[in-house]
């Protein structure tokens, strides 16, 4: 069977990369494995923190991330959004209200005219998400 071409969220973070994604883990659920710098490459000890690349895998989705090349700068931008998208209400509804804790709601998760419930917000380490159910 050939492997279906997926498109992943790749989040790049400025040092918080290991603490986001054991929040994401907590909200989400699933298997987090995480790769620092400091296990290939000789690191200055104000940078051995850093994540080189983290995989969280659930049954519903993959996130990937990683922490900005050490020397490099991270720009956080407000023109993407990480969506997660299903059928279950509940869920989708529980995920928004983890993730709002300590960020930033815009448009908060309930029904919309078109019958879809949605919201938007900005998680505590600048993530910006969009939660939607589909109809």
């Amino acid at each position: 069977m050939k492997q279906a071409v997926q498109l992943l969220p790749s989040l790049v973070f400025g040092g918080t990369c290991d603490q986001a994604m054991k929040f994401y883990k907590d909200v989400f659920g699933g298997e987090l494995v995480v790769n620092y710098y400091r296990d290939m490459y000789e690191m200055p000890e104000n940078e051995a923190h850093k994540v080189m690349h983290a995989e969280l895998d659930n049954e519903f989705m993959t996130l990937f991330a990683g922490d900005t090349v050490p020397g490099a700068t991270t720009i956080f931008g407000d023109n993407v959004r990480v969506c997660v998208a299903g059928g279950d209400v509940a869920k989708i509804g529980a995920f928004f209200n983890a993730l709002a804790e300590g960020g930033e709601v815009f448009m908060p998760f309930e029904k919309q005219a078109w019958g879809q419930e949605l919201g938007m917000l900005t998680d505590k380490f600048g993530t910006h998400w969009m939660m939607a159910t589909r109809v």
